[in-house]
């Protein structure tokens, strides 16, 4: 009796601290230590772009552990160079990746867009490309939501990031983003975009 009172305890306890560490209040500079450590990376040789949200990286990372792992470790074990363009499951519906290859765009043929359901892992195989954010707040709705494709559209202005290859950022809920412009001559840009679902906090 008094073991299993121990055991269930000493689960308790367990489960307790993991909430707590999921949950944890992450500042800037916390999540700042957190970002630079790159543990998350698993072995990746790979830059993850300054201008990622290092606070909603980190919540999300911690609250959906499993799930990123799959998505650094399909990035580290697989030859992206000769990946062909569509998708490729990684976990069923909540994790996978769309690959493309084509020209960059003008600026004005691209648009800020938004997702509820998917987190976007935006990783530049070859060439570079500019990609935008914004705040929701910052940008009018233009297209409403299309559940079937999880995806709005926006029009406003943002910050513009270059994204060289082997670089990643990563887009949440909470950014518009607009990528796929052209750094300068359209040229030629792969890169696979990996969708991981969003954990609810």
């Amino acid at each position: 009796m008094k073991k299993n009172l121990i055991t269930t305890l000493l689960l308790l306890l367990a489960t307790i601290t993991l909430s707590a560490q999921s949950s944890q209040n992450w500042t800037e500079q916390k999540a700042e230590k957190w970002f630079k450590k790159k543990e998350y990376l698993n072995g990746l040789k790979a830059t993850p772009h300054e201008a990622i949200d290092k606070i909603q990286f980190a919540k999300q990372y911690q609250l959906n552990k499993a799930l990123w792992d799959k998505a650094f470790a399909f990035l580290k074990e697989t030859d992206l160079q000769t990946l062909t363009n569509g998708r490729h499951v990684i976990d069923g519906d909540i994790v996978f990746g769309l690959v493309s290859e084509g020209p960059t765009k003008d600026y004005d043929k691209t648009a800020f867009e938004s997702h509820k359901h998917y987190i976007d892992l935006q990783f530049v195989i070859s060439g570079e490309e500019n990609m935008g954010i914004a705040s929701l707040t910052d940008v009018t709705l233009d297209k409403p939501y299309n559940e079937r494709s999880d995806i709005m559209f926006y029009t406003g202005e943002g910050k513009i990031y270059t994204v060289p290859q082997n670089s990643f950022l990563i887009f949440f809920p909470s950014d518009a983003h607009r990528p796929n412009i052209t750094p300068g001559g359209n040229k030629m840009v792969k890169k696979i975009v990996i969708k991981i679902r969003v954990a609810n906090e």
